[in-house]
């Protein structure tokens, strides 16, 4: 069974009612381009958020006296590694040492312990941070995701065209989506995003930015029965356990099945 706090994954009626209640508030097309990318392509919130225009489409010239600016969708989105979880896209890092523990192997504390006697026989300086294990960098996995859904190229088309018909002189470097202050979303404030369109306005308990990401997994492993191996890859997951935790059943098989148990039972 799933673990406790999960992202919700969405039926298919639930994620329909959520696209419905969406054209009921303001910036419908930008919501819709942000539902159908986690629901179709299973990105991450960090992912989406820092999604460039160029990624997704090529930009026409920019003329002079042109009410519209032309642009082409592309046929694949190549996800860059720098996108991906565990990769610093945001330069976060910290320049100071930031674990309150530290572990050696047996070997390696030897090798740390003569190495300490033999400075200090040399009389040089000894500072406990030169001795600190290095932290391992996560570089994040790069992904080539097919834009081929419909109804998801139709949403982000929608989209583009309104944001170019409003900023013609946008660069293809640009961020793909903004706040309602012009601004480009931090992770929280996307995640906070998602929980409001699906919790509040679409009613949906549990739901969050994960669901999208856990309903196409989901749908790939139990509905198209396709192997743990592509799901991986398109997640973009570094191991397959990490996606085999997809592999249990959504929630509406359970409910399904206790609906399904009789009376015999009765004691």
């Amino acid at each position: 069974m799933s673990k406790t706090g999960q992202a919700r994954v969405l039926t298919p009626e639930q994620f329909a009612h959520l696209l419905g209640k969406i054209k009921e508030h303001r910036y419908p097309e930008k919501n819709t381009a942000l539902v159908q990318i986690s629901f179709k392509l299973g990105l991450r919130v960090q992912e989406i958020a820092l999604l460039q225009i160029k990624d997704v489409a090529e930009l026409g010239p920019l003329s002079s006296g042109s009410v519209q600016r032309s642009f082409k969708l592309k046929e694949i989105l190549a996800l860059p590694a720098a996108y991906t979880k565990g990769a610093d896209a945001l330069r976060r890092s910290k320049s100071t040492y930031q674990r309150r523990r530290i572990s050696f192997s047996v070997h390696d504390f030897h090798q740390l312990v003569q190495r300490i006697e033999t400075m200090a026989k040399a009389g040089a300086e000894i500072k406990p941070e030169d001795f600190y294990p290095e932290v391992k960098k996560h570089r994040g996995r790069s992904r080539d995701l097919p834009m081929d859904d419909i109804a998801l190229r139709k949403a982000i088309e929608n989209y583009l065209a309104i944001r170019l018909a409003a900023q013609p002189s946008v660069n293809k470097t640009d961020p793909l989506f903004l706040t309602q202050k012009g601004g480009p979303y931090s992770p929280n404030t996307l995640q906070e995003h998602f929980a409001l369109m699906q919790r509040q306005w679409a009613g949906i308990e549990r739901a969050s930015s994960h669901s999208g990401r856990r309903t196409l997994m989901t749908n790939i492993i139990h509905e198209q029965k396709k192997s743990v191996k592509v799901a991986q890859k398109i997640a973009g997951h570094v191991s397959p356990s990490t996606t085999l935790i997809y592999e249990e059943p959504p929630e509406e098989s359970l409910k399904e099945a206790l609906q399904d148990v009789g009376c015999e039972y009765v004691g």
